[in-house]
C-alpha cells in the first residue's frame, strides 16, 4: 500500500538584489536631461539637508572636454562593481518590484532569465550575452558560436555548445512570444508553437513550417494544394498568423522613462567637430547645479546633546537627513560621469559620422562594444543610452541610431545606415514618372558595392517612409 510522504529538502541559490540606493542610481541614469534636472528640482525642495553650492551647470564636473582618441575606463558606480555582482549579472525580481516604469528589452528579459530555475552560472551569463546580442525588433542575428567567441574573450567565461544551446532555448522562452527568433519564419513559429491547441493553429502551424515561402509571396492557391486545406480552413489558419507580432521586442525597446519632458526634446550632450584637426568636443549642457549638504547638518556641525526623546529625535533627523543628501549628490555625480564615458566610448566607435556628419560613415555597433571600451554592464549601457539625444551639427540625434549590427545578408563593412543612407539618395534621384523598384534600387546599391538582399531593401525603403513604387509615381 502506498503511503504519503513528505520530504524536506534543502536548496542553495545565489541571488542578487539590488539596495534601494542603486535602484535609485538605476533610475536616474534612465532619466534624459529634462527629467533629471526636474528631479533635482524636487531633491533641491524636498531634502532640507540639500542645497545647491553654485549656480545652475557651473563648476560641474566632466562636464566638458576635447575627445580625438581613445576612452579610458576609470572606476565608478556605473561599473559592475559597483552593483557588487559575482560571475555576469545582476538583475532580479528587485528592479521590476521597485520600479513603476517600462523597462527596457533587455532590462526586461534578464529580469526573467535571472529567475528561472535549473540552470548553470555559465548557462545564465550566456543568456544575459545573448540577450545584449538581440535587436531592437528581439531577432538574434548572429551565430551562437561566435556569441560563444566574443563572452570568452571580452568577460572570461568559456561556455560549451551544448551551454550556449540551453541558454538560448531559454531565452527563446522568454516574453513576449518570439523573442530570440533568428528570423520572421522562426520568430512566428515560436509565437505559435505557446498558442492553445485548435485545427485553426495546427493548420497555421504547417503553413508556416512546410509553406512558408509560399505564404510570402502570397501564393495561397498553391498552399491550398500543398497543405490540402479548404479556403476556409485556410482562411482561418491566415487569420491565425497575421495576428502574430513580427516584431516581438519592438514592444519593449521604448524605454524606462519618458523621452521627453514638456513635449520637447532636450539634448543631454553637444558635439562640436573640427574636422580639420580632428577634434570631437563633447559637452554635457544643462541646468544642473553642484550639490552639497547644507552647512546645518555638516560632518562638523555639533549634534544636540542629551538623553531625553526630543534630543534622541534631533540626532537622528540631522544624520538621517545627511546621508540621504550624501546618497543623493553620490548619484547624481555618478550619473553625470557614467553617462560622460559612456558618450564618449560612442564617440570613439562613431569618429567618422561626429567628424563628417555622413550617416553613411556610422560603422557596426552594440551594446557589448560600448561596453568594452567602458567596462560597464550591458545593462548600464542600455540604461544610460535610452532615451537620450546628442546634438551635433548635422542634427539631433537618440543614442539608440547609433546601434546597429551588420545583417546576415550584408557584406563586410556594409551597415544598415550605410545602404538606407543610398536607398533615400537613390530614389530622391529617380524618375518620378517611372519610379525604380525594389529590383532595380538593389541592383544599384550593388553597383555601388553595397550587396543586400531585394527583401533588406524593401524594408529599409519602408522604413525611410518610402512607398512601393507604383505608388511613388508622379503623372
Amino acid at each position: 500500500m502506498a503511503h504519503n510522504q513528505q520530504r524536506l529538502t534543502t536548496e542553495q541559490r545565489l541571488q542578487q538584489r539590488l539596495t534601494p540606493l542603486q535602484v535609485q542610481f538605476v533610475r536616474m541614469l534612465e532619466m534624459p536631461q529634462a527629467q533629471a534636472e526636474e528631479e533635482v528640482r524636487r531633491a533641491l525642495e524636498e531634502m532640507p539637508a540639500l542645497e545647491a553650492a553654485d549656480p545652475a551647470g557651473e563648476g560641474a564636473p566632466d562636464a566638458s572636454g576635447e575627445y580625438a582618441g581613445g576612452v579610458e575606463a576609470s572606476p565608478g558606480w556605473g561599473r559592475p562593481d559597483f552593483f557588487a555582482r559575482e560571475g555576469a549579472g545582476y538583475y532580479a525580481e528587485s528592479v521590476l518590484a521597485q520600479s513603476e516604469d517600462t523597462a527596457g528589452l533587455y532590462e526586461a528579459l534578464t529580469a526573467q532569465l535571472d529567475q528561472r530555475e535549473g540552470l548553470s552560472e555559465k548557462e545564465l551569463a550566456a543568456g544575459r550575452y545573448i540577450i545584449g546580442s538581440l535587436d531592437d525588433n528581439g531577432y538574434l542575428e548572429r551565430p551562437l558560436q561566435a556569441l560563444a567567441d566574443d563572452l570568452a574573450v571580452t568577460d572570461g567565461i568559456d561556455v560549451t555548445p551544448q551551454q550556449m544551446q540551453r541558454a538560448f532555448e531559454a531565452v527563446r522562452s522568454l516574453e513576449p512570444a518570439g523573442v530570440g527568433a533568428v528570423d520572421l519564419r522562426d520568430c512566428l513559429l515560436l509565437q505559435l508553437r505557446r498558442r492553445e491547441a485548435s485545427p485553426e493553429v495546427d493548420h497555421a502551424l504547417e503553413i508556416v513550417t512546410h509553406c512558408f515561402d509560399l505564404f510570402s509571396k502570397k501564393h495561397f492557391d498553391r498552399i491550398l494544394s500543398a497543405a490540402s486545406l479548404s479556403e476556409e480552413e485556410l482562411r482561418r489558419a491566415l487569420a491565425v498568423i497575421t495576428r502574430l507580432n513580427p516584431k516581438p521586442g519592438a514592444a519593449l525597446t521604448g524605454g524606462g522613462v519618458a523621452e521627453e519632458v514638456s513635449g520637447q526634446i532636450t539634448p543631454d550632450f553637444t558635439v562640436e567637430a573640427d574636422e580639420a584637426h580632428g577634434v570631437l568636443t563633447l559637452t554635457m549642457p544643462g541646468n544642473i547645479p553642484r550639490l552639497q549638504v547644507e552647512r546645518s547638518f555638516a560632518e562638523d556641525t555639533p549634534l544636540p546633546e542629551g538623553n531625553d526623546r526630543r534630543a534622541r529625535d534631533a540626532r537622528l533627523f540631522i544624520q538621517s537627513n545627511r546621508q540621504d543628501a550624501r546618497n543623493f549628490i553620490r548619484i547624481v555625480e555618478m550619473r553625470r560621469t557614467t553617462l560622460y564615458r559612456v558618450m564618449s566610448a560612442i564617440l570613439k566607435l562613431q569618429r567618422p559620422f561626429f567628424l563628417s556628419g555622413d550617416e553613411a560613415l556610422i560603422q557596426p555597433m552594440v551594446l557589448r562594444d560600448v561596453a568594452a571600451l567602458t567596462g560597464y554592464d550591458l545593462s548600464v549601457i542600455s540604461r544610460a543610452t535610452q532615451g537620450k539625444y546628442v546634438a551635433t551639427a548635422a542634427g539631433v540625434y537618440p543614442l539608440k541610431f547609433f546601434f546597429n549590427e551588420k545583417g546576415r545578408d550584408m557584406a563586410e563593412g556594409t551597415t544598415a545606415h550605410s545602404v538606407m543612407a543610398r536607398i533615400k539618395e537613390i530614389i530622391g534621384e529617380e524618375d518620378k514618372s517611372s519610379p525604380l523598384s525594389d529590383e532595380q534600387i538593389t541592383a544599384l546599391l550593388a553597383e555601388a558595392g553595397l550587396e543586400v538582399a531585394r527583401r533588406t531593401v524593401a524594408k529599409y525603403r519602408e522604413r525611410l517612409g518610402f512607398p512601393v513604387a507604383r505608388l511613388r509615381k508622379e503623372i
